[in-house]
């Protein structure tokens, strides 16, 4: 048994030797984890204000996060109290509202307290609650607005028409040049759009800007991946509540040795948001996701998710595949080799899955990861990582971090002519 274990590894990549980088050492007779692979990580940022979970880094080194106040009520903006759901991140571990403090700031806050139940503000042209910011390989920043946020006591609002949106914004003069809103059959109040990828081939679609594709992790309602014609501004979902888009039953992962719950009321439940991160392949005829609430790595063709004729949902569900499982995970991202980086959360890492050849391996692990959210890989070649320290819950501690390691092999940012850029 032991011999087919140790056989199972081979083929692996590795990324660092026993010798310089060992997972083991001895005290005194006592063999010990060091909880230690790979190479090694960089402070980037700290943040001492709000809790981030995205980052995106651009060509010339611009760094953007994301706050949400959908995870954390400390987060919300109430009209007066000056809180912001994307940043631009500046020297010195500090951090401006960005594209500017006005589009942060709606109206009468985040929520609605009109509505009877209070719901999410439904301004357009107004960031209500960002959980992804993205920017693509034409160097163009995107915001995904869940349009939902917590009120004072806990309590996530559903979503009005106007609230959830994909909102582009040109990083040459910080300006909003695109706003998609999700119609109601779309993103629906009790959606939850967590991450967002974009293919921008011209041969895809009619309108040849290209396409996004959007998780929807609500806990409450239908997950699913939403398709979006970003020339059309047209959107729709696939996968509605298929077993591949929501939680395992009673999946209870640990991080740092603590169990991890949800929450629902007061009363621990196990995890039950559905699929949350999202990677394309290097070649972009591939989408890889998984459930939050899981340890399954699922892939599909790209080509289903653009279909929409009547029997585009047959044909998509048909088209799945269950990768086996690569770890407990929130955010993924891809490079240049076609890896597929992953956290690893339950073992103070993050792991990367390689299509070629269907193994997933370590590709950093320090006792200083705690809980890998969300990446952004560089077009020169750097990893991004936040830090963020969800697992505790209200007892998150400031600063939480942002890091980053350089990727192995040369890799870099999927979909960008480099021959051009570098007037090659």
């Amino acid at each position: 048994m032991l011999a087919s274990i140790l056989l199972a590894t081979a083929g692996i990549p590795v990324i660092a030797s026993a010798q310089s980088n060992p997972v083991r050492e001895k005290r005194g007779e006592i063999w010990y984890d060091t909880v230690k692979y790979g190479p090694e990580i960089e402070l980037v940022h700290l943040y001492y204000d709000e809790f981030p979970t995205g980052v995106a880094v651009s060509k010339t080194g611009r760094k953007f996060s994301n706050y949400p106040p959908g995870l954390d009520a400390n987060n919300t903006n109430n009209g007066s109290n000056g809180k912001y759901t994307i940043a631009e991140l500046l020297p010195n571990n500090t951090e401006r509202a960005w594209p500017s403090a006005e589009m942060n700031n709606p109206p009468g806050g985040a929520i609605n307290y009109m509505t009877f139940p209070p719901s999410g503000a439904n301004y357009q042209n107004y960031i209500i609650g960002s959980q992804s910011i993205v920017i693509d390989s034409a160097d163009r920043a995107w915001i995904l607005d869940t349009g939902r946020a917590l009120t004072p006591n806990g309590t996530l609002v559903p979503a009005s028409y106007g609230g959830p949106k994909l909102i582009g914004v040109d990083l040459t003069n910080d300006q909003v040049f695109q706003t998609v809103v999700f119609p109601t059959t779309v993103a629906y109040a009790d959606s939850y759009l967590n991450d967002v990828r974009f293919d921008l081939r011209p041969e895809i679609t009619g309108s040849g800007k290209g396409v996004a594709y959007i998780t929807d992790s609500s806990s409450e309602g239908r997950t699913g991946i939403i398709t979006v014609d970003l020339g059309t501004g047209d959107s729709w979902r696939h996968l509605d509540g298929h077993p591949s888009v929501r939680p395992e039953a009673q999946f209870l992962p640990f991080v740092w040795g603590l169990p991890l719950y949800a929450q629902s009321g007061g009363t621990l439940t196990f995890q039950n948001a559905g699929s949350d991160g999202i990677a394309l392949s290097s070649d972009f005829e591939t989408l890889f996701y998984k459930p939050f609430g899981g340890r399954h790595l699922y892939s599909i063709p790209t080509s289903r998710l653009r279909d929409r004729s009547p029997t585009s949902e047959l044909l998509a569900q048909a088209s799945i595949n269950n990768l086996g499982e690569t770890g407990f995970t929130d955010g993924m991202e891809t490079d240049t080799n076609g890896y597929i980086y992953h956290g690893n959360l339950e073992v103070n890492a993050s792991g990367f899955y390689n299509p070629a050849n269907g193994t997933d391996s370590i590709f950093v692990r320090d006792e200083r990861i705690n809980w890998v959210d969300t990446f952004s890989v560089s077009e020169d070649g750097w990893m991004y990582f936040t830090n963020n320290q969800l697992v505790f819950g209200e007892a998150k501690r400031r600063p939480f971090s942002l890091w980053r390691v350089k990727l192995p092999d040369g890799g870099r940012k999927i979909g960008v002519d480099y021959g051009n850029v570098n007037g090659e």
